[in-house]
């Protein structure tokens, strides 16, 4: 998905918790920024070439700042390195308008989980909700105290009888999820942010719990080794793709991406995760099947073959016609 992108100022850079900063992000003339809704997340460009998309954490009413917060990942392939070690106050970097594949949803009650850096779209629920007199929780698990960002924000704000915390090395605050769940009733509808472990464990004490799925949102920021989209692999074959603005065909061969070989051969496309869940490569498809191997679209938008994820899906025909 290539979006317009503009440009703010790094106002602030501060630690939130261990391993993890927070970035202010203002117009550099000090002009509003753009709208956005609880859940929204923007790409940032960062030093070395990478994209990342970060969640926006503070209150969506208010227009003079961006607020992103951002964990030093052990396993890095340079983005949250460049946030952490590169990037300063004073900085100017270019970041997408907001979008928002994780919105928040009108409910008479709403259960928030966060798992660890997951907080960041919760928070911004949480702080809406709180505003709007709607009834929520939020249930805030960590590692421990120390790893638990913005948590002395939270429990010094209004928001504190809302929120109930968890930390792995306080047994006494354990999580119990599937309890929580029970007592939630058809008007209840839950989120969850946070490592793909959490995400899928929350899911699966919703299910026992009987809370229907069309009332479970989530979002992922990574995926564990076992959910990534294979790659081109034995059992894959060579096709072309063609770009629609200029009838320019390229072959893709067996054993490499789309995004990469069309990069080799003078064809840029952004990309962040590589793993197709965060839509940064998102094309469109004029003619084709697409081989999907993505988890940012949803199975209608699969259906529909009319836009796919480069960066790690392939192609069911010998050509797709892509909107570029």
């Amino acid at each position: 998905m290539i979006t317009e992108s503009l440009s703010v100022r790094v106002a602030g850079k501060h630690q939130a918790a261990r391993d993890v900063v927070s970035l202010e992000l203002v117009d550099p003339d000090g002009g509003p920024l753009p709208e956005f809704s609880p859940g929204a997340h923007i790409d940032v460009h960062l030093p070395g070439g990478y994209i990342r998309q970060y969640s926006l954490l503070n209150d969506c009413l208010q227009r003079s700042r961006f607020l992103i917060g951002v964990l030093r990942e052990p396993r890095s392939r340079g983005g949250s390195a460049a946030v952490h070690d590169l990037v300063q106050v004073g900085d100017l970097l270019r970041i997408s308008a907001p979008r928002n594949r994780f919105p928040l949803v009108a409910a008479e009650r709403s259960l928030l989980f966060a798992g660890g850096i997951g907080i960041t779209p919760l928070l911004c629920m949480a702080r809406r909700l709180q505003a709007t007199g709607a009834a929520f929780e939020l249930h805030y698990s960590c590692r421990s105290r120390d790893r638990a960002a913005f948590l002395d924000e939270i429990l010094d704000s209004a928001l504190a009888g809302h929120v109930r915390a968890h930390f792995d090395d306080e047994p006494d605050t354990a999580l119990d999820a599937r309890a929580v769940l029970a007592a939630a009733d058809a008007r209840t509808h839950v989120y969850v942010c946070g490592p793909s472990g959490y995400i899928d464990f929350v899911r699966d004490q919703a299910r026992d719990a009987g809370v229907d799925e069309a009332r479970v949102h989530f979002e992922r920021f990574a995926l564990d080794e076992d959910q990534r989209p294979a790659a081109p692999a034995e059992g894959d074959t060579a096709f072309q793709v063609q770009l629609a603005s200029t009838g320019e065909v390229f072959d893709i061969p067996a054993d490499e991406t789309i995004t990469s070989a069309l990069d080799r051969q003078g064809v840029f496309i952004p990309v962040s995760c590589e793993e197709g869940i965060c839509g940064t490569c998102l094309t469109g498809v004029r003619a084709g099947i697409p081989d999907h191997r993505d988890s940012y679209l949803t199975e209608a938008e699969h259906a529909a073959n009319d836009q796919f994820t480069p960066c790690c899906s392939r192609a069911r025909t010998p050509l797709l016609v892509l909107d570029l």
